[in-house]
């Protein structure tokens, strides 16, 4: 059995502030709480800004499993290493790095192939602990346990996560601002990735968007990086387009306005035979159906980026599937390696040819974390960075 004792001696507990989910769906807690040394193949990290993704709303108000309370939500941050377990030679204290829901584990078949980025020796799970051994290391000031998420929560100013998940980023250029950087830990390298390395979107072809949120606008991003000579947003919200615009979007489809057409038709007609590649973006399995009809035969590729219910299923037609020659695959943090692919996205950033900026709409300090989560629910948000002392 695997040793996950402390490793390093004279590590002690760290007593800290978090926003703490008490009760599904209610305001976060400002309240202090202790973090434990970290064991073994892990990282404490001092995080320095986090921002809110919408699947942190999502566990917020889920009342069922995997949702669970007491919890640390968070899992877009960037930190700098306070202290290392035993068996981690990769990170140093001191380091600056991105933790990542997505393992990395530089060992496994997957890991060591270029065909994949979904680690088989620690697989992507919502657990609420951490991967190797499913405890905490987080309690309050009173003992009770409260519970990880997404081997990252980081809405605390110190948390723990395996070293598999850290990437880092010390010899990337430090003048990359932290309220920037930490945007790569979910959204913005699921969507850009999913263009980039998912469906390797060709110089010249045309894409369309299903969902112009953030991991749509993304998809944008990255869709005009790899030279996308058309990029069709298609939301139910036509105010969404002006803001597209800036992500490279060159037409919008509000499917609101269609009359008797559906939306396969709209596209197919706008494309003379539909789009090359179609991104779902949304989380429906209705809409993936939509966009695999949407994409052209013979060649066209449709990326699930998305995340559905559990248990939703696609009904698709099997005649299509083999006399029409289309692709149709998933994306998970859009099919980036994050340890190499993390350290590239923010060398473009330095380039300009990645545009990060534009996503950032509101900062808060951790105190004011509530008001992030409202400005997202009431669409007034893209992305919302969270200082842990502003």
């Amino acid at each position: 059995m695997e040793d996950n004792s402390s490793a390093a001696t004279g590590l002690h507990s760290i007593r800290c502030r978090a926003a703490v989910c008490r009760k599904p769906g209610e305001p976060l807690v400002i309240e202090e709480i202790i973090v434990a040394p970290p064991m073994a193949h892990e990282v404490r990290i001092r995080i320095i800004c986090t921002s809110l993704c919408h699947s942190d709303l999502t566990f917020w108000k889920m009342k069922d499993f995997p949702g669970i309370v007491p919890r640390i939500l968070g899992h877009e941050a960037i930190g700098v290493v306070e202290s290392v377990g035993k068996d981690v030679n990769e990170v140093k204290k001191g380091d600056t790095v991105i933790p990542t829901f997505m393992a990395d584990c530089g060992e496994c078949e997957d890991c060591l192939s270029n065909k994949s980025n979904l680690c088989s020796k620690l697989p992507f799970s919502v657990s609420p602990g951490m991967p190797r051994c499913g405890t905490s290391r987080f309690t309050d000031l009173n003992g009770e346990v409260i519970h990880h998420f997404l081997f990252v929560s980081s809405f605390t100013e110190y948390t723990v996560v395996d070293v598999a998940n850290v990437a880092n980023v010390t010899k990337v250029d430090p003048a990359i601002p932290p309220n920037r950087a930490c945007l790569l830990s979910c959204g913005v390298t699921t969507g850009v990735g999913a263009a980039w390395r998912t469906a390797n979107v060709e110089k010249g072809s045309t894409v369309a968007i299903f969902g112009l949120g953030s991991i749509g606008l993304a998809v944008a991003e990255g869709a005009r990086i790899c030279g996308a000579s058309r990029i069709i947003g298609i939301d139910v919200n036509p105010d969404k387009f002006e803001t597209a615009k800036k992500f490279g979007v060159t037409e919008f489809v509000n499917t609101r306005s269609l009359g008797d057409k559906c939306v396969s038709q709209v596209i197919i007609e706008m494309t003379g035979g539909g789009a090359d590649y179609c991104f779902e973006c949304v989380g429906m399995a209705s809409l993936v159906q939509e966009a695999f009809t949407c994409c052209r035969q013979g060649w066209g590729k449709t990326i699930v980026v998305g995340v559905d219910k559990p248990g939703s299923l696609l009904n698709l037609s099997s005649y299509e599937v083999l006399h029409r020659g289309k692709t149709i695959m998933g994306s998970l943090f859009g099919g980036t390696k994050p340890k190499s692919d993390i350290p590239t996205l923010l060398n473009w950033y330095t380039d300009k040819k990645l545009e990060l900026d534009k996503f950032v709409t509101h900062e808060v300090g951790l105190e004011d974390i509530n008001q992030a989560f409202n400005l997202l629910i009431e669409g007034k948000s893209l992305r919302s960075v969270i200082w842990m002392n502003n």
